[in-house]
């Protein structure tokens, strides 16, 4: 059995020595690197070759890779390095990997073209001024096959242990039974439709009731799949924190059925969640973990790899043990574990780093996509950008002497925008290039300061770099399937403010390629319906195959009912008070126990809540309040207990309308007042106006639809076995109409 790595990998592992030092940062943007890599290609010979596929072997290693070009003409391999900032200031471990990396690939070209000698060459290529550095020198073969032969050597060790890791990993996934005595309803038939999406290398996309175990239901088959698949890792993206740990209980589940199971699930945890030191920057002057951290990772990582389950907290005891920074380690064990649990963002964000590594060591890889009906927002927000100028104003009074002109320049071309906007809020056809070019500006500027004053590298200054990076980035990607717009608020007569916003409405076109690029792609919710509205907001390729898992559950245990006579539309909402009150109490009197009631907002659940505490006192009320940190969730959800009786108020599409579970008495029924659809006001019509003229439905697509979703998880939270018994009352008349209707699941049998 042989092993498979790429050259850089190789030298990451080998050749990365001393401090991690995050200084000599930020890097260009991948974009200007791909711009840098041309340039520099542009400026040589007509034979120079650029991208030149290189492989080799050393015993069971195979090492792979391309160099950035090669002249045949004066025989020198040249490695390609974009940058911004003083080269000086690069740190020497740097420029030791860069020079490990070009000399693989030297020996690597010496054997395809049988030379004897070869001139090897850095090329540092300064994004701004578009100069060039180049650092040369001539090497032998033998001296580069030596080397060659060296890091081959370092890498073989671990490289044997990842070979008995993977055998062992396959054998036993393929002896996996499946951890519980029986497959729950709809759940086998799950697993089997994400098995043959694997096997067929399609996307699929799967409806699933809320209460069969999706998660194992996934995770099972895919583990099923890695030897017959040959797949490297396994993805599984979630959208908000209980799904990781969802997941991680899954992985749990699957160890304690099977002790032996040699499989490794990592957790990944955002930067500010997993630091120890928040206070100090990323370099061996400030924090103590990246003092020495290359020095001291080749002990941790052996630890971590000895562990199954690491999840942040299993992650951090061995880094601590090993004095190097958690939150790095993590993003080094992504690269040698079989199951990585993470955001939506560590894939389909525009730098991903699971998507990045991916293609760089090109894994094979399926990938988990868990409550997919939340990627559309999230992937809105992760191609999208907004520039506020009330922190511009603050950073041009506090900047440094040499950021102040660019920041004058860009305020000056702001204000311009806002000579022609009679409104508010108004949305523009075009991109503005004039604003953009001064940001452009601005932001190199930064940049360049940030490599002179690394010290600097914190705080609003740092903030509006990274925001003015983001804007400037999808600015390159502005298309129809933006809208440009601007939000003005007045201070006084004078004075006034505004944000930029570069809104994505449909992220198809960036969601598509990371899709297609897995084996599988499997994207699984409660609620996928209608099927081609996902489909054409998320880009699914056009042989996306669909399965609506039958419901195990039955009519008869959810009692629906759609109560027309009340409207809770906006301008009936005062007369909607008292109706409401009046229903929940009967209810309640009827059948005492533990009822979710959502709303649109807070101010309507305040308002029906205050009015239900004074006709009704002896009914025990719990209120979700505006930004509850996570303890504050967990007491209001604690207060749903088997033996409780009481009302917890809600707003729809907030962290108690999906992911929560609340089985048997501890929950028995919902009451929604509210279609959940979003608010109507400038942004979203221009969404819906947008969405029209690319699809044809533009209500359906920006309100509708994504409302709807809403009310069936919310009263998904109700049944949780094929045990409950429960009731949730539909209350608005819109529920009542026939397109409505027909987006609510199969299995409820409403009545008016």
């Amino acid at each position: 059995m042989s092993y498979s790595v790429a050259v850089r990998a190789l030298c990451e592992f080998t050749a990365k020595v001393g401090d991690l030092d995050l200084r000599f940062t930020p890097s260009p943007s991948a974009q200007e690197g791909i711009v840098g890599h041309r340039t520099v290609a542009s400026r040589r010979s007509a034979h120079y070759q650029n991208e030149v596929a290189l492989e080799g072997e050393y015993e069971q290693l195979k090492v792979r890779g391309r160099a950035d070009g090669y002249d045949p003409d004066s025989n020198r391999l040249e490695e390609v390095k974009t940058y911004r900032g003083d080269l000086k200031d690069q740190p020497a471990n740097h420029r030791q990997l860069h020079w490990a990396q070009v000399k693989v690939y030297g020996w690597l070209m010496c054997q395809k073209l049988g030379l004897d000698e070869i001139e090897l060459a850095l090329v540092y290529f300064d994004i701004v001024g578009e100069g060039e550095t180049l650092l040369k020198q001539r090497f032998a073969a033998p001296d580069l096959e030596r080397f060659f032969n060296q890091q081959c050597a370092l890498f073989l060790d671990w490289a044997h242990q990842q070979m008995q890791h993977r055998e062992a990993r396959n054998r036993d996934a393929q002896g996996l039974a499946f951890p519980h005595a029986e497959f729950r309803s709809g759940q086998r038939s799950l697993a089997e439709s994400v098995y043959k999406a694997v096997s067929t290398g399609r996307c699929l996309m799967a409806q699933a009731p809320t209460g069969i175990g999706k998660t194992v239901g996934t995770l099972f088959p895919m583990l099923k799949a890695l030897a017959p698949q040959q797949l490297d890792k396994v993805f599984f993206l979630t959208a908000k924190t209980p799904g990781r740990k969802l997941a991680l209980d899954a992985a749990q589940v699957l160890y304690d059925s099977s002790p032996e199971l040699s499989l490794r699930v990592l957790e990944l945890v955002a930067r500010d969640k997993a630091c120890e030191h928040l206070d100090k920057a990323c370099h061996g002057d400030s924090c103590p973990l990246a003092k020495g951290f290359y020095d001291r990772l080749p002990a941790a990582r052996q630890a971590a790899a000895r562990v199954r389950l690491l999840d942040q907290r299993h992650l951090r005891e061995v880094a601590l043990a090993h004095d190097v920074c958690p939150y790095y380690l993590s993003q080094e064990m992504a690269r040698w574990t079989d199951v990585v649990v993470a955001d939506y963002n560590y894939y389909f964000d525009f730098g991903a780093m699971l998507f990045g590594l991916a293609q760089l060591n090109q894994w094979r890889v399926a990938v988990l996509v868990d409550e997919a009906h939340n990627l559309v927002e999230r992937a809105r927000s992760m191609y999208s950008a907004s520039l506020d100028q009330y922190s511009l104003k603050t950073l041009r009074d506090s900047a440094p002497e040499p950021l102040k002109k660019p920041l004058q320049r860009l305020n000056r071309e702001w204000n311009a925008l806002h000579k022609d906007q009679l409104a508010p809020y108004q949305a523009y056809a075009a991109k503005p290039d004039k604003l953009l070019q001064a940001l452009s500006l601005c932001a190199s500027a930064m940049g360049d300061y940030f490599n002179d004053h690394p010290e600097a590298l914190s705080g609003d200054l740092q903030a509006f770099y990274f925001e003015a990076l983001q804007f400037n980035k999808v600015a390159e990607l502005f298309n129809e399937h933006f809208i440009f717009d601007i939000s003005k608020r007045a201070f006084s007569a004078k004075r006034s403010s505004s944000t930029l916003c570069l809104r994505n409405v449909v992220p198809a076109e960036f969601i598509r390629p990371r899709l297609t690029a897995a084996r599988s792609s499997v994207l699984f919710s409660a609620t996928l319906s209608p099927r081609h509205y996902y489909a054409d907001l998320l880009g699914l390729p056009t042989d996306t195959a669909w399965v609506d898992v039958e419901s195990p559950f039955k009519a008869e245990q959810l009692q629906v009912s759609i109560v027309e006579r009340i409207s809770t539309r906006f301008v009936h909402r005062q007369a909607s008070l008292e109706p409401i009150v009046e229903l929940i109490a009967r209810q309640f009197a009827t059948q005492p126990g533990n009822y979710l009631a959502f709303f649109s907002s807070f101010d309507y659940l305040q308002q029906v809540a205050q009015l239900l505490a004074e006709r009704h006192p002896q009914i025990a009320l719990w209120l979700q309040s505006r930004g509850m940190a996570e303890a504050e969730r967990q007491a209001f959800l604690d207060q749903f207990t088997p033996h409780s009786q009481g009302v917890g108020f809600a707003v729809l599409g907030g962290a108690f309308g999906e992911g929560i579970d609340l089985p048997g008495a501890r929950l028995i029924g919902a009451f929604i007042a509210t279609l959940g659809l979003p608010q109507l006001n400038p942004v979203n019509e221009q969404m819906k106006a947008r969405m029209g003229a690319i699809f044809g439905a533009g209500y359906d697509y920006t309100y509708l639809y994504p409302g709807i979703q809403k009310v069936v998880q919310a009263a998904g939270r109700v049944i949780r076995s094929q045990h409950d018994r429960g009731v949730v009352m539909l209350i608005d008349d819109r529920f009542g109409e026939a397109r409505v209707r027909q987006l609510l699941p199969r299995w409820w049998a409403p009545t008016t």
